[in-house]
């Protein structure tokens, strides 16, 4: 009843959580604008909420920008007043609904762009981003062999199996683990550097986020999963059971897996796979040990864990392949994408794990509940081998928290290229839909030098990219009823950087042609 409800509940939760993207700001990014805006905006892929806010002025200075109003996707920003003339840079941080920290900047010209443009730079910080893997794997540990260990020990064994010292030390780890990981959360959120893991706005921020929930249940799992190895039958059996639904209730609270759509799916197959590699994994070390100790408990809890064991494996999969089909997508993605290659070498480690598991399964198990004494060493040392490879895929996995999966990646993706090019004669604002290297569709405003309206006879788009030995490729455009200028049928090959020529007639005398470049994704 216990797993029953928490799946309903995730399958009925209203939250639609994602991984954001910038999908539209105003000003445009690259843009010239011939006054000061009275406010900046923001428009995400997703509800997010603000970390951090600050605009970089063409002198270099920085300003904090701490008003503004959130309202689901759209973001309004209050511009300072009086904003000088020449490139400034909208410098943003915010955190999407799965917990994680996203970035970025907004480059905008007020008159006209700056000889040297402010510069701002966004290195990676690897003692952070070890401290925050660290602590995930913590957490990870006091899961899966903490919590899932306790329910080994009252469930199987009957409350009598050895391990239970170093299960207890696990569910230690997991407590620290996830404790410090609402820090180290706070710090990538917001930028920091390790040094200011006691500032109280870090502690803040990591709980602001979506994983302070996922910490808050890791740390009432192992905490109730305690006093369950001390106390006897009816009430260690609720504790413990509690414990493990509590382990998949904390995946399913965050991440890029529980984060993706359809919710009423994933959220579920989250907390599933969650629970079954708790089950699956929480045996090992209290059976492995009991053999080797040559225990009876650890014999009954061995003869349990066979016998419900392959349908926890085919949960456990099913469940697994749901969620890989949905962040993964395409097959190209597992080699061109860093979540895929992630993802592969887990499943090389699973595949070895899972083949392992079925001869333990179906050739030790028999010789060992017969009292063979070869058998049981033979099985205690592969038991020891699937614990040190669970490990290792708990921290191959940890490494998912600092890649985006392809279903996150192709959403941003789909959003558009944009460059602006500003001569004395004309300016143009050209928009190519998706960004993205393969078929798309563009569109150009074009004024004046001076921002005013520019009634053109013709405006032709002309692409090339020398890198990639592609000659000019030329597209006529179509003026629209609205004065846009607008391009079908258009198709890029390749990604990269771009050269842009937009001819614009504007008599029968007069051809303004503007120079730049667009940047293309993959």
């Amino acid at each position: 009843m216990v797993f029953l409800a928490i799946v309903v509940w995730l399958s009925l939760s209203a939250a639609a959580f994602g991984h954001a993207s910038l999908v539209a700001a105003e000003p445009a990014d690259g843009s010239v604008v011939s006054a000061a805006p009275s406010q900046f905006s923001l428009t995400f892929s997703e509800p997010v909420s603000v970390l951090a806010l600050a605009l970089i002025q063409p002198d270099g200075s920085s300003m904090a920008l701490t008003r503004f109003l959130l309202r689901d996707h759209r973001l309004d920003i209050e511009a300072p007043v009086d904003l000088a003339q020449g490139t400034h840079v909208l410098s943003w941080r915010v955190v999407s609904a799965d917990g994680h920290p996203i970035a970025g900047s907004v480059v905008f010209s007020v008159g006209a762009p700056s000889t040297a443009p402010p510069v701002v730079t966004d290195a990676v910080n690897w003692p952070v981003r070890l401290a925050v893997w660290s602590g995930r794997l913590a957490l990870y540990l006091g899961l899966f062999f903490g919590a899932g260990g306790a329910f080994a020990i009252v469930w199987l064994a009957g409350g009598e199996a050895a391990g239970r010292a170093v299960v207890r030390w696990m569910l230690a780890i997991g407590v620290l683990g996830a404790v410090l990981s609402v820090g180290f959360q706070g710090l990538d959120a917001l930028g920091q550097p390790l040094q200011r893991i006691a500032d109280w706005r870090v502690w803040q921020a990591g709980l602001s986020t979506s994983f302070g929930s996922t910490a808050f249940a890791a740390v009432s799992a192992c905490a109730i999963a305690i006093p369950g190895l001390a106390l006897k039958r009816l009430a260690a059996r609720l504790l413990t059971l509690a414990a493990l639904a509590g382990t998949g209730l904390a995946l399913a609270l965050s991440g890029h897996a529980s984060a993706a759509e359809p919710q009423w799916l994933t959220r579920p197959m989250v907390f599933l796979h969650g629970t079954t590699i708790a089950f699956w994994t929480g045996a090992l070390i209290p059976i492995g040990l009991g053999l080797k100790r040559r225990g009876l408990a650890a014999l009954i809890a061995l003869c349990r864990f066979s016998r419900v064991i392959p349908f926890v494996i085919a949960v456990l999969i099913c469940a697994g392949v749901v969620l890989a089909l949905i962040q993964v997508q395409t097959p190209s993605a597992l080699l061109h994408t860093a979540y895929g290659r992630v993802f592969l070498v887990k499943l090389a480690l699973l595949v070895f794990l899972f083949t392992l598991a079925v001869l333990n399964r179906w050739v030790l198990t028999k010789p060992v509940r017969g009292g063979d004494a070869g058998a049981r060493r033979r099985l205690v040392r592969a038991i020891a081998t699937e614990t040190a490879i669970a490990v290792l895929i708990f921290g191959v996995a940890a490494s998912w928290r600092f890649t985006p999966p392809p279903r996150a990646l192709a959403i941003a993706a789909a959003e558009p290229a944009v460059t602006h090019i500003h001569t004395v004669k004309a300016m143009a604002d050209l928009t190519l839909t998706p960004g993205r290297a393969g078929p798309m569709s563009g569109s150009i405003v074009v004024m004046t030098g001076d921002f005013g309206p520019l009634d053109a006879k013709e405006v032709t788009l002309v692409l090339s990219n020398e890198a990639a030995g592609i000659e000019p490729i030329r597209r006529p455009a179509r003026k629209g009823g609205d004065g846009t200028w607008s391009i079908d049928g258009l198709a890029l090959p390749v990604a990269g950087k771009w050269k842009v020529r937009i001819d614009v007639l504007v008599s029968d005398f007069d051809l303004a042609r503007l120079n730049g470049e667009v940047e293309i994704r993959p």
